[in-house]
């Protein structure tokens, strides 16, 4: 089974780990999710963001 990777630096999908292990992120099952994998980054950060904001 092929394991797709999003690389923080590069953003762009990669075909199995083939950057250092602290510029990528996943695995995930398809390309497609690792495409988006920086979206969901940024909407739990923001999700985070104001349940922080909230707790104050």
């Amino acid at each position: 089974m092929t394991q797709y990777w999003f690389n923080l630096r590069t953003h762009e999908v990669e075909e199995g780990p083939q950057s250092p292990g602290i510029d990528r992120s996943g695995p995930y099952a398809t390309r497609e999710e690792a495409a988006q994998a920086i979206e969901r980054m940024r909407a739990r950060t923001e999700a985070w963001d104001r349940e922080d904001a909230e707790d104050r």
